[in-house]
C-alpha cells in the first residue's frame, strides 16, 4: 500500500491578455499584491494565434507571461483562479472583460493551468476549477500536449516557461 505523501511547493505563475499595454501594466501591478514579486516576466508579444477572445475583449490584443518569486502549495491553484477571477471582473466593463488571466504553475514535470471550463482532459480541483497539464517537461525542454493552446505552444513560450523551472529548481535546491 502507497502512503500519501504531501506535494512539494511550485512557482505560480500567469498568462495576461489585453488589448491595451497599460492594462496589462494594472493586471501586473494587481497580481503582484495577490502573489507578490515577480521574478520573472515575458517581452509583451501580440496574441494573433486565434480570435476566440476578439468578440469579447476586442482586436490587437498582448499576451505577456509572469512568473512570482514566492513557491505555494499546489491545491492552493483553485483558489488562486477565483480570485484572479475577481480581477478580471475588477477591470471589466460593460462589454465584458478587458483583462484575462490565467493563471497556473511550474514544478519540475509540468506547466498547469486553471480554468472554468471542464474537457476530457482536466480534473477536477473543486469550487468550480479544473486543471489542466498544458507543457510536459520532456528531454529538457517543454513539449507540447495536442490539446495546449497555440500560444503556448510557440518556442519563446516554452523557453520562458523553461526558465521558469531553472529559477524554481533552484529555489526547490536551496529549501532543500
Amino acid at each position: 500500500m502507497g502512503k500519501p505523501n504531501p506535494a512539494s511547493p511550485v512557482k505560480p505563475v500567469c498568462g495576461l491578455l489585453a488589448a491595451d499595454e497599460e492594462l496589462l501594466g494594472k493586471g501586473r501591478e494587481a497580481l503582484g499584491k495577490l502573489l507578490g514579486p515577480v521574478d520573472l516576466q515575458s517581452r509583451v508579444f501580440p496574441f494573433d494565434l486565434t480570435a476566440y477572445y476578439e468578440p469579447e475583449m476586442g482586436p490587437d490584443l498582448r499576451r505577456q507571461f509572469l512568473s512570482f518569486e514566492r513557491l505555494i502549495p499546489p491545491e492552493d491553484l483553485a483558489g488562486l483562479k477565483l480570485e484572479t477571477n475577481k480581477l478580471e471582473e475588477n477591470f471589466a466593463s460593460g462589454s465584458g472583460r478587458k483583462l484575462n488571466l490565467d493563471p497556473g504553475y511550474v514544478d519540475l514535470s509540468r506547466l498547469v493551468l486553471a480554468t472554468t471550463k471542464d474537457a476530457s482532459w482536466r480534473v477536477y480541483l473543486g469550487r468550480g476549477i479544473w486543471a489542466e497539464s498544458t507543457l510536459r517537461y520532456q528531454k529538457g525542454g517543454f513539449v507540447a500536449w495536442e490539446w495546449t493552446y497555440p500560444d503556448y505552444r510557440l518556442e519563446a513560450t516554452r523557453e520562458f516557461f523553461a526558465q521558469v523551472r531553472r529559477i524554481y529548481r533552484e529555489a526547490m535546491k536551496k529549501e532543500g
